[in-house]
């Protein structure tokens, strides 16, 4: 029999806040985190709109020293687990084998910060000026790696990259090492900071991305007639996933339970979504079996609805392929439309925000949809929060690669 899975601690890093009640409380009043870029210049690329979080230094927590050995990503990691272990009451000194502890996380672009500073390096100073910490701090799996000094753990420790599904095959891969005995305990859930030149430049080039540089807090418009792209975005959402019988005995607050996952792959192009969801729809019915659950037992979706011409429209028809007659009852939201994008990191924030919807018994908005997308007519929650009793809640994640990624949380009662 599989073991229970709990949530006990999370953290989170988005550009419109940086503390999970907080971030809620905004999206339920219909604020938007998008802005003017500011972190890196964009006075001549063709997209000046983002969700950098510009204002943010994690000096605090590790010291300036250590704070330069950390690629920004790695940062995110290190500041959202530090919450995420906080919150959960957890104390590493006190336990006695951390080799059943570890981190699983998932970042699709890791050390974007660090590549493009040291190229710029390579070729306006030469070879000798390039940093001997270019790639401890790159690589995909430095968050993780520091997370494990940080605190000790000394079990199953990777990386996961599958693009804007990497926090979602994460918290999976990590819900599945707990159910089967492997661990005890894992952080988990992901991290983006992408926010290059480089990367602005690529994602504009490639027409991703929303145009509406004139107002940017109305740009991201999921399920929308009128959208036109994502708005690019960086930020965390590192989660705490426990072994319910260990989180009940050490008396831990828990937030929810983890009951099942899917996953899947479109085999299909490189960056375009199957046109029909299949690959989406497979995920997403994978995670039901998982459950053990109806389509019709799911109150909440937080789609992955980016605001892409194509994305959005396959989700409908996916979530239309797996829910049938229920497609129209279940609350349906995008969290994007305020938060913007934030790739990797994505799935670990809105598997939060899921959460945080179970919790307050409220489905938050998708703002900026003021006239629908006539082929995507279900019920996304347009503009307004609506209050509905939450008990299981599904979290879509969607990636470059054909990636396909979705997780049911319920709500604990206390069993």
């Amino acid at each position: 029999m599989k073991r229970r899975v709990v949530i006990t601690g999370w953290g989170i890093l988005t550009s419109l806040s940086c503390g999970v009640d907080d971030l809620f409380n905004r999206i339920l009043a219909g604020e938007s985190g998008c802005h003017d870029i500011k972190l890196c210049d964009v006075s001549d690329i063709k997209v000046k709109i983002g969700g950098d979080i510009y204002d943010w230094s994690c000096r605090d927590l590790v010291g300036s020293k250590e704070e330069k050995k950390l690629d920004r990503y790695s940062q995110f990691m290190i500041v959202g687990a530090d919450d995420a272990v906080k919150m959960s009451g957890l104390d590493f000194e006190k336990e006695a084998d951390l080799t059943r502890f570890g981190a699983v996380l998932g970042s699709g672009i890791g050390g974007m910060t660090t590549i493009f500073e040291q190229m710029e390096r390579l070729v306006l100073k030469g070879p000798d000026r390039v940093s001997p910490m270019t790639i401890p701090k790159l690589m995909l799996n430095a968050g993780g790696g520091n997370i494990a000094i940080k605190y000790g753990m000394r079990g199953i420790n990777y990386s996961v990259a599958t693009a804007c599904a990497s926090a979602a095959n994460a918290m999976g891969n990590s819900l599945m090492h707990i159910q089967n005995g492997t661990s005890d305990l894992l952080v988990t859930g992901g991290s983006e900071a992408a926010m290059t030149r480089m990367a602005v430049s690529a994602f504009a080039n490639m027409r991703a991305l929303s145009m509406r540089n004139d107002d940017p807090q109305r740009a991201s418009r999921p399920f929308d007639a009128d959208r036109d792209g994502f708005v690019f975005a960086e930020g965390a959402g590192i989660l705490i996933f426990e072994e319910l019988d260990r989180a009940k005995a050490r008396g831990a607050n828990i937030l929810a339970e983890v009951v099942g996952f899917g996953t899947s792959c479109d085999a299909g192009h490189i960056t375009s979504p199957d046109e029909h969801g299949v690959g989406a729809a497979q995920a997403m019915q994978a995670a039901l079996d998982d459950a053990k659950l109806n389509a019709d037992q799911i109150d909440y979706i937080n789609a992955h609805g980016t605001s892409t011409p194509l994305g959005d429209k396959a989700e409908t028809r996916a979530i239309k392929t797996v829910f049938g007659d229920h497609a129209y009852k279940v609350g349906i939201s995008s969290t994007k439309s305020q938060l913007g994008h934030s790739l990797g990191a994505s799935g670990g924030i809105e598997a939060i925000l899921a959460v945080k919807a179970i919790h307050t018994g409220t489905v938050p908005p998708t703002i900026n949809l003021d006239n629908p997308d006539p082929d995507c007519d279900l019920d996304y929650t347009p503009n307004t929060p609506k209050e509905r009793n939450i008990d299981y809640a599904m979290s879509n994640s969607f990636g470059f690669g054909g990636h396909n990624a979705s997780i049911i949380v319920r709500k604990y009662d206390g069993s």
